[in-house]
C-alpha cells in the first residue's frame, strides 16, 4: 500500500504541485478576500493536471499489472487526493492565522479565517471528493467529467454558504462578529468539518471500490 501511494505521488504528482500549495495559499495574506478561492485551487488546477498525468503515462494499465488488488489502487489514488488536499488546507491555515495578526481590526466582508470558515472548507473537500472519486472510477480513465461537476458543486456549496454568510446576521456573526471569540463553538464547527469531510471520503471510497471492481482493464 505505502509503494503504490509513494509511486503516484512521484510517477502522478509533479513537484510544483507540492510548492503549489505555498504559492495559493499566499492569497490568503490579501485583506478581506473570498478566501474559498485558495483551497478551490486545488480542484481547478491540481486534480485535472494529476489526472492528466495518470492518463498519458498508462497508470492503470501499468498499475493493473503489479502484483495489487484493485481496492489498493482506489485506496492509493484516494490518499493521494486526501493528502494533497490536507496539505492545500494546513499550509491556507497557517497563512490564515499570520493575516488574523497582521490585520486584527479589519472589517471582513466575507468569512474571515478564523478555525469556523475551515470547517467549512472541510466540507467543501467532502462534497468534492464524494463527486469526483465515486465519478472517476466508472471508468477509471474518463476524468474530464468528473472533474468538472465535483468542482461546479463543491463552488455552489462555497456560493451559498458565502452568500448565507453575508445575508443572514446570526450566521455572519457566527463566523465573524462575537463568534470568533467563542473557541468551543469555533472549534466545534472544525471538528464537525472534518468528521463530515472522513466520512464523505470513506463513502466515496466504497463506491469507487464496487464501481473499479465492474471496469475491465484491457
Amino acid at each position: 500500500m505505502y509503494n503504490l501511494v509513494m509511486k503516484d505521488l512521484k510517477l502522478g504528482v509533479h513537484p510544483m504541485f507540492f510548492v503549489f500549495p505555498l504559492l495559493m495559499g499566499a492569497l490568503m495574506l490579501i485583506p478581506s478576500w473570498l478566501y474559498f478561492i485558495v483551497p478551490l485551487y486545488f480542484c481547478w488546477v491540481t486534480v485535472p493536471n494529476m489526472f492528466g498525468v495518470f492518463r498519458a503515462q498508462n497508470d492503470l494499465i501499468f498499475t493493473s499489472m503489479m502484483p495489487v488488488t484493485k481496492k489498493d489502487i482506489v485506496k492509493a489514488k484516494v490518499f493521494v487526493i486526501v493528502i494533497l488536499e490536507l496539505l492545500h488546507l494546513v499550509i491556507a491555515m497557517i497563512y490564515g492565522m499570520i493575516t488574523i495578526r497582521l490585520y486584527p481590526h479589519l472589517t471582513y466582508h466575507f468569512f474571515a479565517p478564523h478555525m469556523g470558515f475551515w470547517g467549512l472548507c472541510f466540507v467543501m473537500f467532502a462534497i468534492y471528493n464524494l463527486i469526483f472519486i465515486s465519478m472517476y472510477y466508472k471508468t477509471a480513465y474518463k476524468y474530464g467529467g468528473p472533474a468538472a461537476i465535483s468542482v461546479a458543486v463543491a463552488m455552489l456549496f462555497a456560493g451559498i454558504a458565502q452568500w448565507i454568510g453575508v445575508d443572514n446576521s446570526f450566521v455572519a456573526d457566527i463566523f465573524n462578529g462575537s463568534g470568533v471569540d467563542n473557541t468551543v463553538l469555533q472549534i466545534s464547527i472544525l471538528i464537525a468539518g472534518i468528521v463530515i469531510f472522513i466520512a464523505f471520503t470513506l463513502i466515496a471510497y466504497r463506491i469507487a471500490v464496487k464501481r473499479f471492481l465492474k471496469v475491465e482493464i484491457l
